[in-house]
């Protein structure tokens, strides 16, 4: 069993002019690229081997990331199949100088597990045994939060 807390992974990216549209916010584009590639990072660390995305419920967009501020990415395992792993994704927008941090965006991917012929194979099972696994699969299924993950265990 793999432990819901080891899969958690989060990334920063400074909004620099060419990831922006017109309105020098992040484009929608761009910030998809990467709640995906971090998406995948906690699935391959959940799995123990390659995944790939398999699906992507609705990306939801509630707030602009402005050029200059970073796009911090959270992801996270929350639920398992037999060879895929649903992955809980959320961006804010950070304020590099303040830290302030407000929700952006936030999807649930699926991602599966292959071998090296592009086959799926088996994945862990996931375990949730503590008290922060409990508040991230609560985050996930939209019972709690929405100030960044690591903020509530940051004491």
């Amino acid at each position: 069993m793999i432990p819901l807390e080891d899969t958690y992974i989060e990334n920063r990216i400074l909004v620099q002019p060419s990831n922006t549209n017109n309105h020098e916010i992040a484009h929608g584009g761009n910030v998809v690229k990467w709640m995906d590639e971090v998406g995948a990072m906690s699935a391959m660390r959940f799995a123990g081997r390659t995944c790939v995305t398999a699906h992507m419920e609705s990306v939801d967009f509630h707030e602009p990331i402005p050029r200059g501020n970073a796009a911090l990415i959270e992801a996270y395992a929350y639920e398992a199949g037999s060879t895929s792993v649903n992955i809980h994704l959320r961006v804010f927008s950070e304020d590099p100088l303040s830290g302030e941090c407000k929700l952006t965006t936030e999807s649930h991917f699926v991602y599966v597990a292959i071998d090296e012929d592009g086959d799926p194979v088996p994945v862990p099972d996931l375990e949730i045994a503590t008290d922060r696994a409990e508040t991230l699969k609560a985050v996930a299924l939209g019972e709690e939060s929405p100030q960044p993950v690591e903020e509530q265990w940051s004491d």
